[in-house]
């Protein structure tokens, strides 16, 4: 495994164990040319997933573009990083139990609205904000409409006094 620091070609693994949910082995390295430490992870994968965009495009899935994603619709909601890993997976073996190797972006996107509308209410709706191509105040007020959210669905704020 090649040094992220350096680029020395040869680093060394100084522990090896199963991740939290036991879906990936966690690795702790190390490099001898500038003694720099990283972690790396080794998951299983299915199959190679290619996105098809909208435009046509074909891309290869991009994990960690996922977990950036979700990342950005949840900043700074009170939602663990186990619990955004564990979404993750989720949505990872659901792609791959569709069992097609090309899987079109919206299928992502219906997953990933899935999975933050149990999690997050917040991050779910910003996350439909960028997905559904909002444009207006008013789109916000059709879709909280549609998904149930103008009969009370969020809680208030509480008066801190």
């Amino acid at each position: 495994m090649k040094c992220p620091f350096c680029g020395h070609q040869d680093t060394q693994v100084k522990d090896s164990r199963p991740s939290d949910d036991g879906s990936a082995i966690r690795r702790r390295r190390s490099c001898p040319n500038c003694n720099g430490r990283f972690t790396t992870f080794e998951r299983v994968q299915l199959r190679e997933l290619v996105i098809l965009k909208r435009n046509g495009r074909r891309t290869p899935f991009d994990r960690d573009k996922l977990e950036r994603s979700l990342g950005v619709a949840l900043r700074k909601r009170p939602v663990q990083p186990e619990q955004v890993e564990q979404m993750v997976n989720r949505i990872v073996r659901q792609l791959e139990s569709l069992g097609e190797t090309e899987v079109p972006s919206s299928t992502v996107g219906d997953f990933i609205m899935k999975a933050l509308k149990g999690v997050d209410e917040v991050a779910y709706v910003r996350y439909a904000s960028v997905y559904k191509d909002f444009r207006h105040t008013g789109d916000f007020a059709k879709f909280l409409g549609a998904e149930g959210f103008a009969d009370g669905g969020f809680d208030e704020p509480s008066d801190k006094a």
